[in-house]
């Protein structure tokens, strides 16, 4: 019995209704006067449930796909704006007891290099991608509790937060590892983290179990439950994420929405990011067996939905993706990008990117300085802010913001002024040169004439060598 209140994996992530929602959709998918309906209730930013998106991914009307676009796009203006933050993973450990089909970091793996990093590793990766110019990371770790026990990932964060190298500092560090209990939960609030993220691979039970198909990831329910464990923690902001190729995509997506809207029914917020990855080759898998994979068509297909059901939840592109595919996309809703990303453990610090490590090909293989430049030259303000999370604008504070449309008065200069830190201490000439005209321009739109000021006096106090103003 579907349940959205319910605290039990099978009740919020009910597989006979997401059977009825497929069916539903097939039903309506050339239903014109229902797809209009649903179009038009998008328009109102409220979301849609997960039924209604169900019935715009089944869609195959030209045209009304182009209308679907058009919205996600302009609901992405309307709620972000033009600015795309930016991230980057760090690998601390891939030693791991699952046995995770599509993944190379599986135990039964003997050919991978089986490395974990030292503290002493750790400051010199975050080194490296401090002298890059990032701002923020998503640590990712295999689960092994001997390896990787808690105490590790709480050392590693303090030494990420602990590192200052010339006016390169971690201002947020975003946790991806595996599900865990409330008390360590709890640990990880208290040490600082951002967003709690959690991949649940895919949603479909019996596909599931066959993909994990040993290890503590086997255990369905308790996979499904950990944002409600985390949240009751006091993680406020948690990102959800299904490998899409796993198993069929409108199972997945109705499952992910089901997901979002179990969290907001429960705990009054939903999923503060979205991730949208997809199977991809590395160290002994082969993408070709999975026999799930969705076309690029498809994909943007869903990237935009998703905005449209879910429109104050961020969306992450990851360099999985190449860059052709990725400014194909972003325009659709995403919010978050990576660049400059090596998925190996050790990674940033070696000259020549290493591959005997990597949990997946890296398709888009521009530095970071490569990826602003195209983002500014395609208009969008590449943004290394972390102010909300460190002013408190998490979870319900930051969706109540962002829903009446204030939030746009702190990201917007942030952005600007986090873009202008990186021009002074990191960017090629050629970027810098178009940051700088980026940054003129768009402290033009800036309505509040107080909030547009004090952005042109702090923007000239980092010109002089100040660092880390936030709205």
């Amino acid at each position: 019995m579907y349940n959205p209140k319910s605290m039990l994996a099978e009740e919020f992530i009910s597989d006979e209704e997401i059977q009825a929602t497929i069916a539903y959709a097939d039903a309506n998918k050339n239903n014109m006067e229902l797809m209009d309906s649903i179009i038009a209730k998008a328009k109102l930013r409220k979301g849609l449930t997960h039924r209604e998106a169900s019935v715009l991914l089944a869609c195959e009307n030209q045209e009304k796909i182009e209308e679907i676009y058009d919205l996600a796009e302009q609901i992405k203006k309307d709620l972000y704006g033009n600015r795309i933050v930016m991230f980057a993973p760090l690998y601390l450990s891939n030693y791991c007891v699952n046995q995770c089909v599509y993944c190379p970091y599986h135990q039964q793996n003997k050919d991978i290099p089986r490395k974990k990093l030292t503290q002493e590793e750790v400051r010199a990766e975050v080194v490296a991608l401090q002298n890059m110019g990032h701002k923020r990371l998503a640590i990712e770790a295999g689960e092994d509790p001997v390896n990787n026990p808690i105490s590790y990932i709480l050392d590693c964060i303090h030494t990420i937060y602990s590192v200052q190298h010339k006016n390169g500092a971690i201002r947020r560090v975003n946790v991806n590892i595996a599900a865990t209990t409330v008390d360590n939960y709890k640990k990880l609030h208290d040490a600082g983290i951002g967003t709690y993220i959690l991949f649940q691979e895919t949603y479909h039970k019996e596909s599931y179990e066959q993909l994990h198909p040993k290890g503590p990831k086997h255990d369905y329910a308790y996979h499904t439950e950990a944002m409600d464990r985390a949240m009751e923690a006091g993680i406020d902001d948690v990102g959800l994420g299904v490998l899409f190729g796993l198993d069929k995509y409108r199972y997945e997506f109705a499952a992910l929405l089901m997901h979002a809207e179990h969290l907001e029914a429960v705990h009054g917020v939903g999923p503060h990011t979205i991730s949208v990855p997809r199977v991809k080759r590395a160290a002994d898998i082969d993408p070709s067996q999975f026999d799930n994979g969705i076309s690029d068509e498809v994909f943007c297909k869903i990237a935009a939905c998703i905005r449209v059901a879910v429109p104050y939840t961020g969306m992450i592109i990851s360099t999985r993706e190449s860059a052709e595919l990725r400014e194909k996309i972003i325009r659709l809703g995403v919010s978050q990008i990576s660049g400059g990303s090596r998925t190996s453990v050790g990674g940033y610090q070696e000259e020549e990117r290493p591959h005997d490590t990597e949990q997946f090909d890296v398709s888009d293989q521009r530095t970071l300085d490569e990826v602003v430049n195209w983002l500014m030259r395609a208009g969008y303000i590449p943004s290394f802010c972390t102010a909300c999370y460190r002013e408190g604008r998490t979870g319900d504070r930051f969706m109540s913001l962002c829903k009446s449309g204030q939030i746009v008065n702190c990201c917007h200069p942030n952005a600007l002024m986090t873009l202008k830190e990186y021009l002074m201490d990191y960017a090629s000439e050629d970027t810098k040169k178009l940051g700088d005209k980026m940054i003129e321009k768009e402290l033009d739109k800036i309505t509040n004439p107080k909030v547009k000021n004090i952005a042109i006096e702090r923007i000239k106090s980092i010109e002089k060598g100040e660092r880390d103003f936030r709205f």
